[in-house]
This record gives structure tokens, sequence and C-alpha cells, in this order.
């Protein structure tokens, strides 16, 4: 099945239609800038505007940087808090014209790397998290998600964890590679401390560089690179929508 993943972020918005039984990417990747003020409105615009140029008229799965309960949004640390209480599916799916299922976005991407990535192989418990505008976590045991984890908002040195060890906060303090991965260290301790994982797997469009970091980060636990980078979301979205289109259509 091809399906229409589309990846929300603090900062980018990004989609691109995904071969879900090779877990593929089968255009380019689209991305464009993420609204601000990121309103409910503004957001299903950029939505809209990715539906209308891949022509799209098929299934679509949408991410969101936040907890999300059967379609309703509950939380929105990085966009605004106009959208707690927004049906998401459903506003999503009026701006695309066509059905759109939503999940968390560190959700979907660990949804992506069990079904293709670095937890494929894991027996056991697999924890993904995203470093990127905030930080994101799925926790998957033996191949099942435990949805909205959330473990970016740990308390850490007295304030959320993602405003410790996020990437934007690398970029914004003009950390060094070394100083970051210190930081991220500290994180994923005090988060093993209460998961004890066989693996720790880091995504965000940072994991790409993970060769400047990793050596900095210091663990019990082993951590490895995603391995579908910054497409997990995306790959994840897509996975997530035909599930319930394969759903919908037992039921009928």
């Amino acid at each position: 099945m091809k399906v229409l993943g589309i990846d929300i972020g603090g900062t980018g918005i990004k989609g691109a239609v995904v071969d879900t039984k090779r877990g593929v990417l089968k255009t380019d990747r689209l991305r464009l800038l993420t609204p601000h003020p990121a309103e409910p409105d503004a957001v299903a615009g950029v939505v809209r505007t990715l539906v209308r140029h891949f022509d799209w008229e098929g299934p679509i799965g949408c991410t969101f940087p936040g907890v999300v309960r059967a379609g309703i949004v509950h939380t929105a640390p990085n966009l605004t808090p106009s959208w707690v209480g927004v049906d998401g599916a459903d506003l999503f799916s009026e701006a695309a014209g066509h059905p759109v299922t939503v999940l968390n976005d560190a959700d979907a991407a660990g949804v992506a790397e069990d079904a293709f990535g670095a937890a494929a192989e894991v027996t056991g418990t697999a924890l993904l998290i995203t470093l990127g505008t905030g930080i994101g976590s799925a926790l998957v045991v033996d191949g099942t998600l435990v949805p909205n984890t959330e473990l970016g908002h740990l308390v850490l040195r007295g304030a959320d964890a993602e405003d410790y060890a996020a990437d934007s906060v690398r970029e914004r303090l003009e950390l060094s590679w070394e100083d970051w991965g210190a930081r991220v260290g500290e994180y994923l301790r005090l988060v093993e401390e209460l998961i004890w994982p066989e693996v720790i797997i880091l995504g965000g469009g940072v994991s790409k560089k993970a060769s400047r970091f990793l050596p900095y980060v210091q663990t019990r636990t082993r951590v490895v690179p995603a391995r579908l980078l910054n497409q997990a979301g995306i790959i994840g979205a897509a996975l997530h929508a035909e599930h319930h289109v394969r759903k919908a259509r037992r039921r009928s």
C-alpha cells in the first residue's frame, strides 16, 4: 500500500508518499516551515498544501508533537496552547479532503523503527528518543507501542529535560558536540533508571550526525542512531494510517 505520511514538528512540516510494505519513501520529501504562531488553522493549511503538492487522494497519516488520544490533541508544548482539545484528525481530514489519522510524532518514529529500523530485531524493550526542537519518546515492548510516554518532560536540573538536552538547546547555546553529548547522556541516564530498556535509539534530524556526539554519551544501555534517520516520522505516520485502513476493512 502507498500512503502519504506527514510529520509535523516545531520547526518544519515534512511529507512524502510511503511504500508501507518496504518502509521507503516513493517520492522526494517536501519540507515546509512550521507557521509561527503555529495555530491549528495555520498548520492545517500547510497540511493542505502538502496534500495538493503530491496530488494525493489516498490514505494519509499525520504526526503531531504532543499527546494525541483517539485523534484529540491534549498537549502541544512546542506549538501553541490553542491546540489543546482540538480534534486533530477532524481538522486535518477537513483540510486534506480525505481521512487523516494522527499520532504522537515520536510514537510514529518508534513504530517505523520497530518495523524497519533499529528496533526491528530487539527482543524486550526498545526506547526511541527524538532530539529536535524538543525531546520526544517512544516505548516499544516486544513490538507493541506504549503510546504518549512524553519522557522529554521529565524534570532534570529543576526544569523540563528538553530545555536542557534538546538539539535546539545545542544550537541556541552554541554548545560543542562534546558538551551537548554529555547533556544527552545525563538525560538518558535519568530515563534508563525508570525504563531499563534493552536499547536506546536516538532519532530526529540530528541522528544523521550521531558520530559527532555519541562518543560523549555515557550510559549503561546500548545507544544507537535511528536507522531511518529523520524519515522515521513520515514512515511511521503512513504505517499508522495503513493499520487503520486495514482495521476498517476487516470490520466492513
